[in-house]
């Protein structure tokens, strides 16, 4: 990530991604930057009732109802992870702003009290439209465990994600090639 991109990566966070971490609780962001446009990439984020659209853990999910705030999802975790089933909501859904962000409520694994954050952002990536994702999330620190631990583990599963994320986008932006975007004639435009 450029120097320009780390400066707006850690405004975005301090903008949109506040977690009031607890005592027994870890607490961390994650970016992403993705060769593919923001409108491509945020139609992907923001189908809260199609996240095996680009997460490669989740087998299948219903969500029954409009997506609204409150709305549910019923997820089926793929096997070989220490779950099998996330009950998880909506807790806001802003197509303006492009953030998403659910809390867990349920299910059969040990992320109590998980609540995430996703924000997309349009990117310049060599001369292209691009978009910078950040995710973040908070989470009680299961008994036995210890904070590194529960960070690590929460954040090697959003990488991946955020991965699959970044392989669906751009495969898709591939099929619609998008022109170049002259930087120069941009900014005299402004």
């Amino acid at each position: 990530m450029n120097v320009s991109s780390s400066a707006a990566a850690t405004e975005y966070i301090k903008r949109h991604h506040r977690h009031e971490a607890g005592e027994n609780q870890c607490s961390s962001a994650l970016v992403k930057l993705i060769k593919a446009p923001l409108p491509l990439v945020w139609s992907l984020v923001r189908r809260f009732d199609e996240p095996q659209k680009y997460k490669p853990f989740v087998s299948r999910c219903v969500a029954p109802g409009n997506l609204e705030i409150g709305s549910l999802r019923e997820v089926d975790v793929k096997s070989g992870l220490p779950a099998t089933t996330s009950t998880e909501r909506l807790e806001l859904l802003d197509d303006n702003e492009h953030i998403l962000s659910i809390r867990i409520i349920g299910g059969d694994h040990r992320l109590q009290n998980y609540s995430s954050i996703i924000s997309v952002h349009p990117e310049i990536i060599d001369g292209r439209p691009g978009t910078l994702v950040i995710e973040s999330f908070v989470v009680d620190v299961p008994e036995g465990n210890t904070k590194d631990e529960t960070c690590f583990f929460v954040e090697a599963l959003i990488k991946c994600n955020l991965k699959s994320l970044a392989d669906v986008s751009e495969g898709l932006a591939m099929q619609d090639q998008t022109e170049p975007i002259d930087i120069r004639k941009l900014g005299a435009e402004r």
